[in-house]
């Protein structure tokens, strides 16, 4: 069976990468490791670290294709990610992520590289929350929302989820806990709406979220003929 571990920022996103990307790729026949970042058991940190445990799935392993899942919401100049400055210099979000993936990629040691597919979710993981209002409604009370209105307007005025903002009132998980009455848990929640959502709804209205799909699995198969 051919194996993909994705390094996951927390236990939101990895538990998103279990119960939702996990049962895609076992019907391809692709085995799905999900391990979090080790230096923080969950949590960003710095490129020098993360880029050392990603060597070391590289090394250990050398026909698994390694990937990432972390959100650019959270990552600031001092986590020292390759190109970060030059990427800041762009209006385009979808430039600018592709900017620091190239650098992370190209900062990978060359030979092992080939297998590596760097990967930041614009702008957090919550955005593919907004994929549908109908899990909202199915799963929440009348009474458990805060603003409905702002919920309807966000998903409105976001066709593509991924562009719901980094601002520190705007961002997706900050817009959920205006939404969403009490404690908003992101483990809890965001797992079993985005289950109920469905991956394919989730593909079809995130455009950077599906390429990145695509591109493991395209990966996966060529690695497997040249083996």
């Amino acid at each position: 069976m051919k194996r993909v571990i994705i390094v996951c920022e927390g236990q939101t996103e990895q538990s998103f990468c279990n119960d939702v990307l996990m049962p895609h790729f076992g019907r391809l026949d692709i085995f799905l490791e999900t391990p979090t970042i080790k230096k923080t058991h969950g949590g960003i940190v710095n490129w020098f670290a993360l880029k050392s445990q990603i060597e070391r799935h590289l090394s250990e392993d050398k026909t698994a294709i390694i990937t990432t899942l972390i959100d650019y919401y959270g990552l600031y100049i001092r986590h020292k990610f390759p190109r970060w400055d030059e990427a800041q210099k762009t209006e385009n979000r979808n430039q600018r992520m592709d900017i620091i993936e190239n650098g992370m990629l190209n900062d990978v040691r060359e030979n092992i590289r080939s297998r590596f597919i760097p990967y930041i979710q614009l702008h957090e993981f919550e955005c593919l929350l907004f994929s549908d209002i109908c899990v909202f409604d199915k799963n929440f009370e009348e009474r458990e929302f805060l603003d409905y209105d702002y919920l309807t307007t966000t998903i409105r005025d976001h066709p593509n989820p991924e562009m719901i903002n980094d601002g520190n009132e705007t961002a997706a998980s900050k817009r959920l806990s205006k939404i969403i009455r009490g404690n908003f848990s992101k483990v809890l929640y965001g797992s079993l709406l985005a289950q109920e959502i469905g991956l394919t709804k989730i593909r079809g209205k995130c455009t950077r979220f599906n390429n990145w799909i695509l591109q493991i699995e395209g990966s996966v198969e060529v690695h497997a003929h040249h083996r």
